[in-house]
């Protein structure tokens, strides 16, 4: 029974023992990566094992470096490992940049570590970047509108031809710089055309003079074509400006038309008022007149007459004409 006890106390004791030395091996392997050492050292891009060893310490992902660290060595390019684990640290995208550096070796184009690593840690694709200095891109501009001196609208989209200018990179504007100043230099040229026919004839006087400006001064990228795709003929803005401004003076003169009758018809009030206050002052002389003797009592027998036939004769004029007035036509 003892006997039993102290085996299985061994076999408890060696098993333990052998999984301590496992998790000792597995740790170390993963302190110290031999296979990337080795990989390393047979690629001509040797790199140090306490070098790997330090990467870990620091957190920088040894396969990352020393991959990047192999493809540059292997493309002609001596990039040391210190300055892509320094790169790392900043944030920026390892290979990302040494594959831009390679593309950009193979097409004779100068980039070096450093610009590389600022246009990285700028925020733009390095890559992407250089990508385009070997192929250029096209950019479609908006629909953009215009008017020419003869008051017809055009309708015009351009498509830019641009390649990247690694040296104005960083800090360079992009796209939407470009697609602006294209734009304002199109509706520019339109407009200093004397007529919507000549810019239809010849769309490429549009091109010419819109790539003669040098609109991509402070940009990054370089203009290497400005072509017009479609010229449409809009709306004659000119014949609708000149009809607003016709209605325009219509309502301004009704206004004033509407001005002057309000101040005949306030005038005519103001006379009739005039006429009323007058006939109140006729009873007042009339009575200064009998006691100063100017009028007497037959003078005032007459008129009275006087008013009472014209009176009458109004009426009667007034009955004759009704009958004439319903008969129908």
């Amino acid at each position: 029974m003892n006997e039993t006890l102290i085996g299985m106390t061994g076999m408890t004791g060696g098993l333990g023992l052998l999984m301590v030395v496992v998790a000792g091996l597995a740790f170390l392997l993963y302190l110290v990566p031999i296979p990337l050492w080795i990989s390393a050292w047979a690629s001509g891009a040797y790199v140090g094992l306490f070098t790997l060893i330090a990467m870990r310490l620091r957190r920088v992902p040894p396969a990352t470096v020393v991959t990047a660290r192999i493809s540059a060595v292997k493309a002609g390019l001596d990039i040391s490992s210190n300055d892509l684990e320094a790169h790392f640290l900043a944030g920026g995208n390892v290979v990302r940049v040494v594959n831009a550096m390679i593309s950009a070796d193979k097409a004779n184009i100068p980039l070096p570590f450093k610009r590389a690593a600022a246009i990285d840690l700028a925020g733009r694709n390095v890559l992407e970047a250089v990508q385009m200095s070997v192929l250029p891109k096209v950019i479609q501009t908006p629909k953009i509108a215009a008017v020419a001196k003869d008051g017809i609208q055009l309708i015009a989209v351009c498509l830019v031809t641009v390649r990247t200018n690694i040296d104005r990179l960083v800090g360079g504007a992009g796209e939407e710089t470009i697609i602006a100043r294209v734009g304002e230099g199109m509706v520019s040229t339109i407009g200093s055309s004397a007529s919507h026919k000549s810019v239809l004839e010849s769309p490429d006087h549009i091109s010419k003079h819109v790539l003669s400006k040098g609109l991509d001064a402070g940009t990054a990228y370089e203009i290497l074509s400005i072509d017009v795709a479609d010229v449409t003929v809009g709306e004659n803005i000119g014949a609708k400006l000149q009809i607003d401004q016709a209605n325009a003076d219509k309502q301004i003169a009704q206004a004033k038309a509407e001005e002057r009758r309000a101040m005949a018809v306030a005038l005519e009030q103001e006379m009739r008022a005039r006429v009323v206050e007058a006939e109140a002052e006729v009873p007042r002389a009339m009575a200064e007149a009998f006691r100063q003797g100017n009028l007497g009592i037959m003078d005032y027998y007459r008129m009275k007459n006087l008013q009472a036939d014209t009176s009458m004769r109004e009426e009667i004029a007034g009955t004759e004409n009704a009958p004439l007035a319903a008969q129908p036509n």
